[in-house]
């Protein structure tokens, strides 16, 4: 089985040529304010100009209402929508419905009743993003370095595909995947010198690392 990896948070051009050229399956970028990787609609259109069309781009957004989405999508071709906040089914289903676009919901986990409780978005979201639960006080939902216990997730079987978040980095994802099962791994702090600045460096070597769990 290939582990596909998502670079999430992409702000600069030499971050993005080394999620292509480390062959990230999938880009994010953030729209979300009060998050240090956010970008405005032009920017982020700028930066995925040149993207392989093999590579999917996915936006980040935080209980966005239809004019945050409105506006990102007409500047920026997106190919996934990822909804990070405490959107409810019927929003996701909606949204699918609306922009004709496939839903990634992130949810956070701490416990067993955590990922029982994902289950039932399990039936309007295209992906699922398993990700830590924030610290307490802490203004953004991810991208907070923190793990959560992987092996929740073994043996657990969903009908749609999922992805591994929280607390990634090139030294532990091995370790991650092997412990949770996961066919899709997703980073972000792990591979940044500071929040929101990505390290090109790190980015190479999470990506060659996951490149060698097929």
């Amino acid at each position: 089985m290939t582990v596909k990896a998502k670079i999430c948070g992409i702000t600069t051009a030499p971050a993005m040529e080394a999620a292509v050229a480390g062959g990230a399956a999938f880009i994010g970028l953030v729209f979300f304010q009060p998050s240090p990787r956010t970008l405005r609609p032009a920017a982020a259109a700028k930066l995925i100009e040149y993207l392989p069309e093999d590579v999917t781009r996915v936006g980040l957004m935080v209980d966005p209402d239809d004019r945050l989405v409105d506006a990102v999508l007409r500047d920026v071709r997106l190919d996934m929508l990822q909804l990070h906040g405490h959107e409810t089914p019927e929003r996701i289903e909606a949204l699918r419905l609306e922009y004709g676009l496939p839903v990634m919901k992130a949810l956070p986990i701490a416990g067993p009743e955590d990922v029982e409780a994902a289950r039932i978005y399990a039936e309007v979201a295209d992906w699922l993003l398993f990700d830590a639960k924030p610290p307490k006080g802490a203004s953004r939902p991810g991208g907070n370095a923190q793990a959560f216990e992987w092996s929740l997730l073994a043996g657990a079987t969903w009908p749609v595909p999922w992805m591994l978040a929280g607390g990634l980095t090139p030294e532990n994802v091995a370790q991650a995947v092997a412990a949770s099962g996961a066919g899709a791994v997703d980073v972000s702090s792990g591979v940044e010198d500071a929040p929101g600045i990505k390290n090109p460096r790190l980015i190479h070597a999470f990506l060659e690392t996951v490149a060698k769990l097929a």
